[in-house]
C-alpha cells in the first residue's frame, strides 16, 4: 500500500483583457488547498466556485473564502479530493473519517451511527464526481460500486461514503451544485 502524495492539481484561470482578448491570468496550485495532518496523502484542492444564480464571467475568485463541503446558496464548487488508501483498521478508518469531516465538512449531514462505513454523509446538492485517477468505492445506503478512472457518479442529495479499498491514492473531481432536498 502506498500513501505517497499526488502531485499538486494544476489550476488554470482565463480571463479577458480591457482589449476584449482572452490570456491566461493565473496558473498554478489552486490557494485554496487543504490538508489534514493525521491522514497522509488526504488533499482537497478547492479550484473555483460561483455565488448566486447565473454569475458574472468576470465575477473575482472567491475560493479562498470557502469553508465546508457545500457551495454558496444558488452557487456552485469545483474541487479535487486526494483519498489515500483506507487504514486496514476499522476504528482507525473511524477516526481518520472524523477527522476530515471536523476539519473540512462540518456543514454535511452526517450518519456516524450508520451501519456503513464512517464518513456516510449527505449535502444538498447535485454533484458530479469525476474519478481522475486510481479506483473508488462509492457507498450508498443498500449498495455500493467500483469506480476507475474515467468513471462519472452523478450524486443526487443520497446519503453516501467514499472508500479507497485499493493500494494506489485516488484523485477524484466534484462539481457541486446547490440544490433543494424534495419536500
Amino acid at each position: 500500500m502506498t500513501d505517497q502524495p499526488l502531485p499538486p492539481v494544476r489550476r488554470i484561470v482565463t480571463a479577458i483583457d480591457a482589449d476584449g482578448h482572452s490570456y491566461i491570468a493565473e496558473d498554478g496550485e489552486s490557494p485554496a488547498t487543504l490538508t489534514v495532518p493525521s491522514r497522509a496523502a488526504y488533499r482537497n484542492a478547492n479550484l473555483w466556485r460561483t455565488v448566486g444564480n447565473r454569475p458574472s464571467i468576470d465575477a473575482p475568485d472567491t475560493i479562498t473564502e470557502h469553508r465546508g463541503v457545500l457551495p454558496p446558496s444558488g452557487g456552485t464548487v469545483l474541487r479535487v479530493i486526494d483519498i489515500p488508501p483506507q487504514a486496514v483498521d476499522p476504528e482507525e478508518r473511524k477516526r481518520q473519517a472524523a477527522a476530515v469531516f471536523a476539519a473540512m465538512f462540518p456543514d454535511a449531514t452526517h450518519r456516524p451511527g450508520h451501519d456503513q462505513p464512517a464518513g456516510m454523509h449527505e449535502t444538498a446538492t447535485i454533484d458530479y464526481a469525476i474519478l481522475l485517477q486510481g479506483e473508488l468505492v462509492a457507498i450508498m445506503d443498500k449498495d455500493e460500486t467500483v469506480m476507475r478512472a474515467g468513471d462519472i457518479l452523478i450524486q443526487r442529495g443520497t446519503n453516501h461514503a467514499w472508500a479507497n479499498r485499493s493500494s494506489q491514492v485516488a484523485r477524484i473531481a466534484f462539481i457541486l451544485i446547490d440544490a433543494r432536498m424534495p419536500e
